[in-house]
């Protein structure tokens, strides 16, 4: 008797071009991995609310439909967290701005392949929500690096990985992808390929190269990762992937001594990385240089920090703000 095979559904005009728009993503672009889940996963939420109000042609993706889907985003509520409510959050701006970039990026790529569609061009990014930039000050920062008990091979990593990043402002996910041969701490700097596949050299100071060596010496094992986890199984089956620190770790281990020192401020990674750039700029560091150092694409990026660093404002509010007291 033979089986009958489930029969495929088959898709959309607007799913199929999606698909193609991923593949063009990771095989000719070369984007990370991560950044093509994002863009599924955003071009996903799209295509499904356009297959839910009886939309699945290219056509159909218009201005008044692009409206209509940005009322829906700024509507739906995320998944509930089980533990503390029933209900769920709204999509942060920021969040719905991940999803509009998605859909203009993807409306180029149609436009480069000669497809009529709707300009990007005619949809605008919505504002972002203002944050407050977070940072250490010197006091806080040696507090925090001196944090972890030294006896362990786990407190020598930790404090490498602090020293690591405040020494180089790298960003987490650049700093767990890390393997030992890759770091010449002889010459004290490295190359890597950071967030849009962007390459950049990165500076150790003197101190940072010091205590990567300490931790390295107190390992006894081959592993190629520069930062391994030194808990849970491990054993001659274990692959590199496997024992190499994940993000979520180092970001716990940040706030833990962050809370044993008592540093108020929820202190992340990026953090860290934004007293990198202050520090740099208050000691007389120029725009550009910090802009290569932290990997950024355009130095507008980099602007966010001048304000907080600008020596000039800071002298004319001494010299002329005459309710100051002397």
């Amino acid at each position: 008797m033979e089986v009958a095979q489930p029969r495929s559904v088959p898709q959309s005009e607007l799913e199929r071009l999606i698909q193609e728009f991923l593949e063009y993503l990771e095989v000719e672009r070369d984007v990370s991995p991560l950044t093509v889940r994002n863009y599924a996963h955003y071009l996903r939420r799209l295509s499904l609310w356009m297959k839910s109000s009886g939309r699945g042609k290219l056509s159909e993706v218009n201005q008044e439909s692009v409206r209509q889907y940005r009322v829906y985003l700024s509507r739906i509520q995320t998944e509930p967290y089980a533990a503390k409510s029933s209900v769920g959050q709204a999509i942060s701006k920021k969040t719905q701005g991940y999803h509009v970039i998605a859909l203009r990026s993807f409306l180029k790529y149609l436009i480069k392949t000669d497809r009529s569609v709707l300009s990007p061009e005619k949809i605008d990014l919505p504002k972002g929500e203002a944050h407050s930039l977070k940072f250490l000050n010197g006091e806080q920062v040696d507090r925090l690096l001196n944090s972890p008990t030294l006896s362990t091979d786990i407190g020598k990593r930790d404090r490498a990985i602090l020293e690591v990043l405040f020494s180089t402002g790298l960003r987490v996910s650049e700093l767990v992808s890390l393997d030992r041969d890759k770091v010449d701490l002889d010459r004290r700097e490295f190359g890597i390929i950071g967030k849009g596949r962007r390459q950049r050299v990165v500076f150790l100071s003197k101190r940072a190269a010091d205590w990567i060596g300490e931790y390295l010496k107190a390992r006894s094992d081959n592993y190629q990762p520069l930062f391994i986890r030194h808990k849970g199984k491990i054993d001659a089956s274990t692959s590199d992937e496997e024992v190499r620190l994940t993000v979520r770790s180092v970001q716990r281990l940040i706030k833990k001594y962050a809370q044993k020192v008592k540093i108020p401020v929820d202190v992340t990674p990026h953090v860290l990385r934004h007293s990198f750039a202050t520090d740099l700029l208050m000691a007389g560091a120029d725009l550009r240089s910090v802009q290569e150092m932290l990997g950024h694409k355009n130095v507008s990026t980099t602007q966010i920090y001048t304000h907080i660093t600008n020596k000039q404002l800071r002298d004319v509010h001494e010299a002329f703000h005459g309710r100051g007291g002397k």
